[in-house]
């Protein structure tokens, strides 16, 4: 059987998008007003399981304006993950602020509250209120948790660690809408959860993001920072810098009409990652899964390789066949704009950089195209 080229992660529309987009049209609510903005933030907040949704641009002007709104400054430090999407370091650099980065858990992808607590009681004090490495001198003004490849990072002892030092958590769920930990939907546990509709997220909107809080101050300031901090709409009247990073009504169109059917992309996503967790039993590789206590939308299913030459073959041969394939993100502290940036230990991220293969996902996927996947990599692998 010849099969057909596979996507990492292709968007599924199989609902009301047409409908929804063609009444945009119809009526000429294409920008940043109309029903489906206000629709598409009052369903993301039930899904959220938080009070307020602010729907805007895209994962990375949620990001900078999270960071913004809990007062993160120039000369500040920001804990992150530097095992993650580039985005979430760049907003810390849009405040000119510094990324401290630590390390991240294998059984998790995210960061790990361990490390966290180790590194916070031997090179931070309080000062002032403030929690301040010791090294630098400098406040220590957010936790930035990103929840890799839609797996939630341990959150419990991480949000303890920064709550007895006043640091306030934003959780990066980029990655991770549709999952939960112990029942609670990701992105609801900090004081800001960011999302991203990407065109490779489980839900889209062609391009979009979002903040989401229980805090209603934060909420409107974020609301009104994204529409260019209008204080009068009919005179132009603004009373701070804002940014044009509002969701036009027809992409949260796309989005309510995802929305409906985000039960069923998680439900396909999380039978998928079954089948592939059978097709790599007693294989050279092994899938990375949901921890305990967490349903997990499995937005990319993920392989770790024995080593970085299993990793460079199941890569080459996955790719040769059409499957779309790729290793993990290159970690933000071996980029050049960030190499020089304050860290932890950070071998757990090093080696799965160098080990982990991302497999075709998409909640498309049939079940003999996951089979064939998971055959050639085996063979790869072994």
């Amino acid at each position: 059987m010849t099969m057909k080229k596979l996507s990492l992660h292709e968007p599924k529309f199989a609902g009301n998008e047409w409908a929804y987009v063609k009444e945009c049209l119809d009526t000429g609510w294409v920008s940043s007003a109309g029903k489906f903005v206000d629709r598409f933030e009052a369903e993301l907040a039930r899904r959220s399981g938080t009070k307020h949704a602010v729907a805007v641009v895209n994962g990375t002007a949620a990001l900078d304006l999270a960071l913004k709104l809990l007062g993160v400054k120039a000369g500040d430090e920001v804990i992150c993950p530097s095992l993650t999407f580039i985005a979430t370091v760049n907003a810390v650099a849009y405040q000119g602020a510094t990324p401290l980065f630590l390390d991240v858990e294998e059984t998790t992808y995210g960061l790990d509250p361990d490390a966290l607590e180790a590194f916070l009681a031997a090179e931070t004090e309080m000062r002032d209120g403030a929690c301040v490495r010791k090294a630098s001198g400098r406040r220590i003004a957010a936790c930035v948790p990103m929840h890799a490849l839609g797996h939630p990072v341990r959150l419990e002892p991480l949000l303890a660690a920064c709550a007895a030092r006043g640091i306030p958590v934003i959780e990066d769920a980029a990655e991770s809408l549709g999952s939960s930990w112990r029942g609670r939907p990701l992105g609801s546990f900090g004081r800001i959860g960011t999302l991203s509709f990407n065109g490779n997220k489980v839900l889209t909107t062609g391009g979009g993001g979002a903040l989401v809080t229980d805090d209603d101050g934060l909420a409107r300031r974020a609301k009104h920072l994204s529409t260019q901090a209008k204080s009068d709409t009919e005179a132009f009247w603004h009373d701070a810098v804002g940014y044009n990073y509002r969701l036009p009504n027809i992409n949260a169109a796309i989005g309510c009409a995802q929305l409906e059917q985000l039960d069923g992309f998680v439900a396909r996503k999380r039978e998928i990652a079954a089948l592939y967790r059978r097709h790599f039993e007693s294989s050279a590789l092994r899938l990375v899964w949901e921890p305990e206590g967490a349903r997990s939308n499995f937005w990319l299913n993920t392989v770790i390789a024995p080593d970085a030459a299993a990793q460079a073959r199941v890569l080459k041969a996955l790719n040769a066949k059409g499957f779309g394939s790729r290793p993990l993100w290159a970690p933000a502290h071996r980029q050049p704009m960030f190499a020089g940036c304050p860290r932890g230990d950070l071998a757990v991220t090093d080696r799965l950089w160098r080990t982990s293969v991302n497999l075709p996902s998409s909640a498309s996927l049939a079940d003999d195209e996951v089979a064939a996947v998971a055959a050639a990599a085996r063979e790869a692998a072994a």
